[in-house]
């Protein structure tokens, strides 16, 4: 009989042998939900020890219903899909691994960038259709002084930032905090980026304030021609606005990796649009980046259950 029962909500990868590796020694049985319904979660979580949660909702009825739980677990950085508040209540701590796939998604943001503004996956898409006319595709401009805007500069947006300094954009970013930690990065109120930056690629956590923060209004404040990117949070823009620029030629084009519902309908009119590049949530995948994660969130579950204190908790309790 297992000692211990862990609820794995979801998860992008194909087995459980790293977590069973690391869990199975120490009398773990896996719970792996067959859904990230919250039904399910709720009826699964009863009696678990511990819960480890990709993209499904963690929500206050799910925390409740864990009754034993020991610790909650976000396989990756954000937590806007875990009921943080309720957790603390009830003395569970919640962590993340801050730290996972930040080469992952600055590489495959330079990827959105270079498909955009290079025509890359325009005329990937019309050569597969039999259509090989370079006059087809949009005008280019030399990326060479061209203004990327970052929002948000933690530590992906930091890692696109030298990357994209090689390529020798003229890179800009926006937080709330201003910090540009040492790098030199000029720091804009968010306005002036808008205005003033022709690709402006999002690296901002999901909160109440920035939920939607590409909005109709925001939109109209950014240049003609403008590129977007998005490898962060899919609600962080307005997918109906998105569309509307988009149709009356304010964005020429965007690269989105996260979707807002996620996963989304791809007969949307919006990424059916040949302007749109779509990755389905891949930014963060390589074999190394996950290794690392699975081990680190096994390993954080196996040191409380051990009685200790896991790294990263992002709580009070």
């Amino acid at each position: 009989m297992s000692k211990y029962r862990v609820l794995l909500t979801d998860r992008p990868w194909a087995d459980l042998e790293i977590e069973k590796k690391i869990l199975s020694p120490i009398g773990v049985e896996l719970i792996d939900s067959p859904d990230g319904s919250e039904s399910s979660l709720q009826e699964l979580a009863a009696n678990v020890d511990a819960i480890a949660t990709c993209w499904a909702e963690v929500t206050e009825k799910v925390v409740r219903s864990a009754k034993n739980c020991k610790v909650i677990c976000r396989m990756g950085i954000g937590l806007d899909n875990i009921d943080i508040e309720t957790a603390s209540e009830l003395k569970i701590p919640v962590t993340n691994v801050p730290d996972y796939c930040v080469e992952e998604v600055a590489d495959h943001t330079m990827g959105l960038l270079l498909a955009l503004k290079r025509n890359i996956g325009f005329f990937h898409q019309r050569t597969k259709q039999g259509e090989y006319n370079l006059k087809a595709g949009p005008p280019m401009q030399r990326l060479k002084g061209m203004r990327l805007g970052l929002i948000g500069f933690g530590r992906i947006g930091r890692e696109v930032y030298q990357r994209a300094r090689a390529f020798g954009l003229d890179v800009v970013a926006s937080t709330p905090s201003g910090n540009q930690y040492g790098t030199d990065c000029p720091m804009l109120p968010l306005k002036e980026l808008l205005q003033t930056s022709k690709i402006i690629s999002l690296h901002a956590p999901l909160t109440d304030e920035t939920q939607h923060l590409l909005d109709a209004t925001a939109f109209e404040q950014m240049p003609a021609g403008v590129c977007i990117i998005n490898t962060s949070r899919g609600p962080l823009i307005d997918p109906v606005a998105l569309e509307q620029a988009i149709q009356a030629g304010k964005v020429a084009g965007a690269g989105l990796d996260v979707f807002d519902p996620e996963p989304p309908d791809l007969n949307d009119s919006l990424y059916q649009n040949e302007k749109v590049i779509v990755t389905p949530h891949a930014a963060f995948v390589s074999e190394e980046a996950l290794t690392d994660l699975r081990t680190r969130v096994a390993m954080q579950i196996k040191t409380v259950l051990e009685g200790g204190v896991p790294e990263n908790v992002v709580n009070e309790y």
